[in-house]
């Protein structure tokens, strides 16, 4: 197969073609205003973890700004703690450390040397490195102050004590090493720290939590929206013209009625007309183009039941167009 002696290039993801909707941006504006973390909903691949690198992006261009240029990440699991979000303790290497013989002259390794600050409590202690004792851990901090976007993808996927957990802390911009005598760590009062926190909704959060929050849902795009996409992302390497643009993207709309467990996202499209630009597809005929169509299907669904369903509606589309 021809397709694969070509080297597939993955395209980074370019923060300027990204297409921040009015009222999108106006959440933004709000919850940087308010000081509150923004909480974004939505169906997988409609752009919520991109956003924040979006963000970063759009801050630290603003005159004279102090915002760091890409977002800080927490990515969110099933065993998370509150603490996490701020900084970890590997109390195991700390404990087989302190068995370990050692030489005559070897120091002996602290509390401090198994202590690193995660994306929230590097985001704040960056505010003000200069008022922070930095030997309560072993993380470098910025010689200046500076502001940060922080991400915290998938909130939800944490347990419900997560959120709970954290309530005064993303009020107040401030935590606690508890292994280091409680040392507190606070935000300056001359930088930001904007958080973008990001849900599938697979779980309900407490109301306690989504008071201090300002709130988004990312509706899934229309075919216009979505023309704007593809001819943003693909901006400088496409050869599509738009006629054909917007009829794969008709294509791509119908594939996503046809899906019955799994409805193809934004991210996926983008990935499924890459692939037919490397295949040459408007190069080719309408017969070939109606076969690179059906078989290139697993860009777009991932389950055996949607594949099915799929390939047999767009068989019967095909077949009489």
């Amino acid at each position: 197969m021809k397709i694969l002696n070509r080297k597939f290039s993955r395209t980074a993801f370019d923060p300027e073609g990204y297409i921040l909707q009015d009222g999108l941006r106006s959440a933004v504006e709000v919850a940087i205003a308010l000081g509150q973390p923004l909480l974004l909903t939505g169906e997988p691949g409609t752009g919520k973890t991109l956003l924040a690198s979006k963000i970063a992006h759009e801050l630290s261009k603003a005159p004279d700004s102090t915002f760091r240029p890409k977002p800080l990440v927490f990515n969110t699991k099933t065993t998370s703690t509150a603490r996490d979000l701020f900084y970890t303790y590997d109390a195991v290497s700390h404990f087989q450390t302190a068995n370990i013989k050692r030489q005559d002259n070897e120091a002996a390794l602290g509390t401090a040397d198994f202590i690193e600050l995660q994306a929230l409590g590097r985001a704040i202690a960056g505010t003000n490195p200069g008022a922070v004792d930095t030997s309560k851990f072993k993380t470098a901090l910025p010689e200046k102050p500076e502001s940060a976007v922080v991400l915290v993808d998938e909130i939800d996927k944490a347990p419900r004590d997560f959120t709970n957990d954290i309530l005064n802390e993303i009020e107040a911009y401030t935590f606690r090493i508890k292994e280091q005598d409680n040392y507190e760590v606070s935000v300056g009062t001359s930088e930001q720290v904007v958080v973008i926190m990001t849900s599938n909704s697979e779980k309900n959060l407490p109301d306690a939590f989504l008071r201090r929050c300002v709130f988004f849902h990312i509706e899934f795009p229309k075919s216009d929206k979505l023309l704007q996409i593809a001819q943003s992302q693909l901006s400088g390497s496409t050869g599509y013209t738009e006629e054909a643009l917007k009829d794969l993207i008709r294509i791509f709309e119908q594939i996503r009625g046809a899906a019955v467990r799994k409805s193809p996202a934004t991210a996926e499209l983008i990935a499924w007309l890459r692939i037919l630009e490397l295949q040459k597809y408007m190069e080719q005929g309408r017969k070939k183009q109606q076969e690179m169509l059906l078989h290139n299907l697993s860009v777009l669904v991932k389950t055996k039941e949607d594949l099915e369903a799929v390939q047999a509606y767009l068989k019967e589309q095909l077949s009489t167009s």
